[in-house]
């Protein structure tokens, strides 16, 4: 059995890249650092690094524990986390990464229904592009990510499950309330444009649809990933930009933006949540799963 504090020297020393910057961060002794190490290497019967003059470098063998490492310092972490937690009557923490749109679609309705059932629980959420929402996950930094589902096949290790489809329309503000509620992304390609930067599902899936059109691309577009700052601009001005209903829902409501069906849209985005698939997930963690599937509009 490998001892805990072991694994969190082991960390401290890869975090810094050396034994000395270890013992700093951990504020005790190189020497302590070092026998740690030692003894680590003795029970695995590996070496875990590889000692240069320009610091350290992990061997296959450290890269392997590295990756269950840092699974079991963010559980040891949230365990802590979770006593407190407990003896003060409240569920978690939970934490769940996201990217903005599968987030803003899919998380406020189950917070509101896990509020209603269970009352008191601790969330954590981060928006972070899909690939970085993988490496998190590898890690145990968070157990589930909101994403848009279905573009491509997740790593085994990852369990993939869609919740939600929804439609794209073109979003406009109130200096485009001449154009028809319905339009094809040919007659669209004189206007100016907003749509998403980072090479992303949600762009693949935006790219998708002007080539099922057979039209290029606008050229007259600011490149722009913060949904926030996305509305704002299309709100404002006569930029316009396509974005799932749901995504925009909240303005759409109030009538400070409006949808117009794209004649071209033929298929919707689908939206999901992705998980470790061997890994067991927290109560509060089950419980978001279980609230989702119940509400689920597929």
């Amino acid at each position: 059995m490998i001892d805990p504090r072991a694994i969190r020297t082991f960390l401290a020393v890869v975090r810094s890249n050396s034994i000395s910057g270890g013992a700093r961060l951990l504020n005790i002794s190189q020497p302590s650092v070092s026998n740690a190490i030692a003894q680590l290497e003795q029970a695995l019967g590996v070496s875990l690094f590889e000692r240069s003059r320009t610091g350290i470098m992990l061997t296959p063998e450290g890269e392997a524990l590295l990756h269950r490492a840092e699974s079991i310092d963010s559980l040891l972490r949230d365990a802590e986390v979770e006593v407190k937690l407990a003896s003060a009557g409240v569920l978690g923490p939970l934490r769940v990464g996201g990217t903005p749109g599968a987030l803003v679609s899919l998380l406020p309705d189950a917070v509101r229904l896990l509020e209603a059932r269970i009352g008191q629980f601790a969330l954590h959420v981060v928006e972070r592009p899909d690939h970085d929402l993988v490496a998190m996950l590898h890690r145990g930094e968070i157990e589930l990510a909101f994403v848009t589902t279905g573009i491509e096949q997740p790593p085994e290790d990852i369990e993939e499950r869609t919740f939600s489809r929804d439609p794209f329309s073109l979003i406009v503000g109130r200096q485009n309330d001449h154009l028809p509620a319905r339009m094809s992304l040919e007659d669209m390609m004189a206007m100016r444009w907003v749509l998403p930067e980072a090479r992303g599902a949600f762009r693949r899936q935006i790219d998708a649809l002007f080539m099922a059109a057979n039209v290029p691309v606008p050229q007259d577009i600011i490149r722009c990933d913060s949904l926030l700052t996305t509305k704002a601009m299309v709100r404002g001005s006569q930029r316009v930009t396509i974005l799932p209903v749901q995504v925009a829902s909240a303005e759409l409501s109030i009538g400070v933006l409006r949808a117009i069906v794209i004649k071209e849209a033929k298929f919707s985005r689908s939206i999901g949540v992705r998980r470790m698939a061997d890994r067991r997930l927290s109560r509060l963690a089950t419980m978001m799963l279980e609230t989702l599937i119940h509400s689920s509009s597929l």
